[in-house]
């Protein structure tokens, strides 16, 4: 319970920080993620997942980014693993997509997922090191991401359900200025069957840096499908 009361309090911190953003983005971006995943277990201790996304300046107008990555999962038990990840991140001037990448990045990087229930609210905690190779120079960072997942018409996740999931994460580096990145987020979302949800909400990005500041929110649309094993 201590991870959690710590990892709460640096949320809404930066939750507030965030509010107080000096400059914004106008307009409603748009972010789109497919995720796959073959989740590990107790007797199935190997996992993996795959993810897709790409974000607009505009809900589906103005493409500016693209990122592919995949990782390979270890379960210690049912509620904690250890992943290890890879992935390419492709940035675009989303008015000069003729000219090519603004900048491309190559990551590596180390997780691990701890699981904590409170009655029907499910709690993830993530921590995340990453190594990244950007086509600008080389740069390490470290993350942190506080999950809720609620469901409403039933005690637990399950086919039918519809819930809530609200999340909230930060981005530190080894370098000044250490604080980085803050993303908020809350989406509604149903789960069609045991293996495959979708979900639509709204995220705010901000970033920071010392000559320069900046905040965008974005209509969020996430597709899970989770591997079934026998």
């Amino acid at each position: 319970m201590g991870v959690f009361l710590r990892g709460s309090l640096l949320i809404v911190i930066l939750g507030i920080y965030t509010l107080s953003a000096s400059a914004q983005y106008k307009g409603l971006g748009g972010w789109n993620i497919i995720t796959i995943n073959l989740p590990g277990n107790t007797q199935h201790r190997w996992g993996g997942y795959f993810e897709a996304q790409d974000r607009n300046y505009g809900i589906t107008t103005q493409f500016y980014y693209y990122e592919v990555k995949a990782g390979v999962s270890y379960n210690f038990d049912n509620n904690s693993s250890a992943l290890l990840g890879t992935g390419r991140y492709t940035t675009y001037g989303y008015d000069e997509l003729d000219e090519g990448p603004q900048v491309t990045e190559t990551r590596l990087w180390e997780q691990f997922n701890l699981t904590q229930y409170i009655s029907r609210i499910k709690l993830d905690h993530r921590y995340r090191v990453e190594q990244r190779w950007l086509s600008t120079g080389y740069r390490n960072r470290f993350r942190y991401r506080l999950t809720a997942t609620v469901p409403f018409n039933y005690p637990k996740m399950q086919k039918g359900a519809v819930f809530f999931s609200g999340f909230g994460e930060a981005f530190l580096t080894n370098k000044e200025p250490h604080f980085e990145r803050s993303r908020f987020a809350g989406s509604l979302g149903y789960q069609f069957t045991k293996a495959f949800n979708l979900q639509a909400g709204i995220i705010n990005q901000y970033n920071y840096a010392i000559t320069n500041d900046n905040s965008k929110n974005y209509l969020i649309l996430t597709a899970t499908y989770n591997i079934l094993r026998k």
